[in-house]
């Protein structure tokens, strides 16, 4: 058996008018996060930790903000073409492992949600998929309510 281990890190700040998507799941919030796309930074973060562990680059080669085709996408269905280029390429992922930095909204409530959501599009079980949140203590642009940053890491094996 062969393991690969990527990671991805990922940030956007806040926008107003937008809602805040986290792990493929609404989070009510005043305002939601700005980018090209949906901006959900976790996905954002787990789509880079798969690509980085299949040696591919980053999310932003493969669905670049310059492209309008992207513009406003799911980032469920980045993530969903993503695992299909891992199980195309021969393999599984095992297990993701990632945290959320925010100061606000709190996450705690939502976790459980995101777990589901996110082991449902990673075809894993939720057991297999772990989001913590904490805070950045008020420091930073995360401790001045700017935006959220997404930090993850997934694990691929394969049988060849």
């Amino acid at each position: 058996m062969k393991i690969r281990v990527g990671s991805g890190y990922d940030v956007h700040a806040f926008a107003e008018g937008r809602p805040l998507l986290l792990g493929g799941v609404n989070i009510p919030h005043i305002c939601g996060l700005e980018g090209h796309s949906d901006a959900d930074v976790l996905l954002h973060a787990v789509t880079d930790a798969l690509l980085g562990a299949l040696a591919l680059g980053d999310i932003g080669m493969h669905f670049p903000d310059t492209d309008p085709k992207w513009k406003g996408a799911n980032s469920a269905d980045l993530l969903t073409e993503v695992v299909h280029m891992v199980n195309d390429r021969g393999w599984s992922v095992v297990n993701v492992d990632a945290t959320v930095v925010a100061e606000e909204p709190k996450l705690r409530p939502h976790i459980s949600n995101i777990r589901e959501r996110m082991a449902a599009l990673l075809h894993l079980d939720p057991d297999d998929v772990s989001v913590k949140a904490t805070t950045s203590e008020q420091m930073g642009f995360v401790g001045r309510k700017e935006g959220i940053v997404a930090h993850a890491t997934a694990l691929l094996e394969s049988d060849s």
